[in-house]
């Protein structure tokens, strides 16, 4: 199957510097709400490369996202929103953009063209056979991502990937590839828009998802959420309640605070 090639096409819309803000915004909106819909029909993609993850992290395994520009940050985004939200510790999940940390708010000239640096920036964190890698590269041709997964390939690595193209090279090399098919953008190649919003309603979907399946939700709360600021510690405190016999709050308060979170409260109180 020849490489489809959708993200960069021509825009449906012409003239965008002559339309009103009302019929930008309208036309902004009408795009993004054909999103899910492509999401929808990646869902078994997904379903696999969840369980993949899922197999690997029971066995003490990590994920990794790596990509580069919008791709990359959102990846960093994903696995920094983790830890707090789950409980699990730092470096379970760990998000790779190409430039480094400088890229995360400048631009990197040529950082994504460079085949190499995936793999280099990989081995930094001693990526091994235990481990699973996601490569996020909107058009599916970016250099650093495949280069990466190449690699990971050689080594016995696991490796996903989520695009916007249908049959992209980065479908190629990957084990579990994710495809979200958007269409041309509303401004032409400007794939941070509806791109961007697909990558991160999957990434949303595939962590949580594996969150779920490693037990660190129970019922529809995250039990496991660290104690960050008081809006999570009030939230946690209700939750205690809900969960247990304590009607008193600040009593609550005080166990969670000792015990660090809604799931070690109540299995104290269970002992």
């Amino acid at each position: 199957m020849d490489f489809i090639r959708t993200t960069e096409l021509e825009s449906n819309y012409h003239h965008l510097d002559k339309m009103s803000v009302l019929e930008i915004l309208q036309s902004i909106n009408k795009e993004d709400q054909t999103v899910p819909g492509a999401v929808e029909k990646a869902i078994p993609q997904m379903e696999d490369l969840v369980q993949a993850i899922t197999d690997k992290m029971l066995m003490g395994g990590r994920l990794f996202y790596i990509g580069a520009g919008t791709s990359g940050r959102l990846g960093i985004v994903d696995a920094s929103e983790c830890p707090p939200s789950y409980g699990i510790p730092y470096g379970m999940v760990i998000g790779i953009i190409a430039g480094g940390e400088k890229a995360i708010t400048n631009a990197v000239e040529f950082a994504e063209d460079d085949k190499e640096q995936g793999w280099k920036d990989l081995q930094a964190f001693n990526v091994s056979d235990k481990d699973v890698v996601i490569g996020i590269a909107a058009s599916g041709t970016t250099p650093y991502v495949i280069g990466a997964l190449e690699e990971c390939a050689k080594n016995g690595i696991v490796t996903g990937s989520i695009s916007c193209n249908l049959n992209s090279p980065v479908s190629r090399v990957a084990d579990f590839p994710v495809e979200i098919v958007v269409g041309p953008e509303f401004v032409t190649g400007s794939t941070r828009m509806k791109s961007g919003t697909a990558q991160k309603l999957a990434l949303n979907m595939i962590s949580t998802s594996v969150m779920i399946q490693l037990g660190r939700v129970e019922d529809n709360k995250m039990v496991n959420m660290q104690l960050t600021n008081d809006k999570l510690i009030d939230r946690g405190v209700k939750m205690l309640m809900e969960k247990s016999n304590i009607e008193n709050y600040q009593l609550a308060k005080e166990l969670l605070m000792k015990h660090g979170s809604v799931k070690k409260t109540i299995d104290n109180l269970k002992t």
